[in-house]
This record gives structure tokens, sequence and C-alpha cells, in this order.
């Protein structure tokens, strides 16, 4: 393969055409990991914990992580076993510094280039994620967004989350696509039907329920740039 060039066929022969929606992951999808947006949310829910418990960062950072893998989101287990409110943890977690996050006239081509309507689903809170749209100038790109609140606070990848979601976007998702940069993620997708696409990090180490979900074949489609990846589909044949 040419350097730089981007392979639609990676993984899968499925014809992304033949398809009426698309459903994006927000964040580390919309706009790349680099920007280390999210690490700003993850220090937040370090400090979050910290607060709330009198810990220290080191050991608030294990809870963290522990809660994630073990639930989804640090959201969901802190409301499990301590029955947290949630819109205060988002609200802390979500103050973030959004400067290094710019207009991004690449990824707005892109999708314009696409006729499906297009979705955001995502674990993180509606208001924040019009908040990143704003910024990337993609805000009226989206029919509508499907967040954490809106999911009952179960995150992306319990299957009950996904079932929501198709009722809110009023989707068939036999009929649709899933973008994420999250692989296991996209293991219930792919499950229900989707045609599952799979942002690839390669700064990043995949975790377990990553790696798992690349192995079993849940994957159709592997690329690295977004925009281009989409640019790359309006213009084939396929």
């Amino acid at each position: 393969m040419e350097k730089g060039r981007i392979n639609l066929k990676i993984m899968s022969k499925k014809n992304l055409k033949k398809t009426d929606h698309w459903v994006f992951d927000l964040d580390n999808t919309l706009y790349p990991a680099q920007t280390n947006l999210f690490d700003q949310i993850d220090h937040l829910m370090g400090k979050f914990i910290s607060r709330e418990f009198n810990l220290d960062l080191k050991e608030a950072r294990k809870i963290q992580k522990g809660y994630y893998h073990k639930y989804g989101t640090t959201l969901r287990g802190l409301m499990n076993d301590y029955d947290i409110e949630p819109e205060s943890f988002l609200k802390f977690v979500h103050n973030v510094d959004l400067s290094g996050l710019e207009r991004d006239e690449a990824l707005i081509k892109a999708l314009d280039s696409l006729p499906q309507k297009k979705f955001i689903y995502t674990n993180a809170s509606e208001k924040y994620a019009l908040r990143v749209l704003e910024k990337l100038g993609v805000a009226g790109k989206f029919e509508l967004i499907f967040d954490i609140h809106k999911a009952n606070y179960r995150p992306k990848p319990e299957i009950q989350s996904y079932h929501k979601m198709a009722d809110y976007f009023n989707i068939d998702l036999q009929k649709s696509v899933m973008v994420e940069d999250l692989a296991k993620n996209l293991t219930p997708a792919y499950r229900l039907g989707m045609i599952t696409v799979w942002l690839e990090d390669k700064t990043e180490t995949l975790q377990e329920e990553d790696l798992k979900a690349i192995q079993d074949g849940n994957i159709d489609y592997k690329i690295s740039d977004l925009p281009k990846w989409l640019l790359k589909i309006s213009q084939s044949d396929e």
C-alpha cells in the first residue's frame, strides 16, 4: 500500500453506501486523540474522586480506572457503589479547556460528503458534546445526540444503551454504520447488525476488551484518518 493511501477494504467488503444512517462517537473520534482533550477529562475524574473521598490522586486514579474497566464508565461505578449524583460529576469533569480544538474544515467537508443522516452517540453529556461540535464547526451536521443522560447512565458497551440509542434516533441498526475509537464499543454494534468502523490510535496500548473485539472479527473497517476516509468513500464506486 502506498504511504498515506486509505484502503477501504482492510477488514470487510460491506457496502457502506447501502446504508441510511451514520452513528459517530465523539471524544477521540471526531477530533484527534493527540489534542489530549480527553486527558483533561481523565484528570478531572481523578480529582473528583480525590475530593469526594479525601484520597490522594494516586489512590483516586486506581478507583477511577477500576470502575472504568468494570462498568464502562467511572460514573457508573460511582453511582452503583456510592449513589453519586451524576450531574455534579459530569459538570465537574466536563469543565475542560477547549482552546486546543479548532474548526476542522477537512471534517466539515467529509461529513458534507455523506448523504446519509448522521448522529452522535457518546458516553459524555449532550451539553459537553455541543461545545465540542461547535468548536469543530460541525454542530449543524448531526440530527440528534444520544448522551449518557438519555442512556439512563448505562454507557457503551452495555447492550441496553444501543437499543435505547436506536429507539431515540428511530433508526434501523442493520442499515447503519457506527464509528468509534474504542474497539470494545463496536462489539455490541456488530452483533446488532451495524457496520463497524474502528478509528485506530496507534499511540495507545490496546486494552484486553479492545483486543478481543478485533480478534473476534467484530470490526468491519479499520481506519486511521476519519476525514480522509470519509471523502474516499464518497468518491469511490463502492
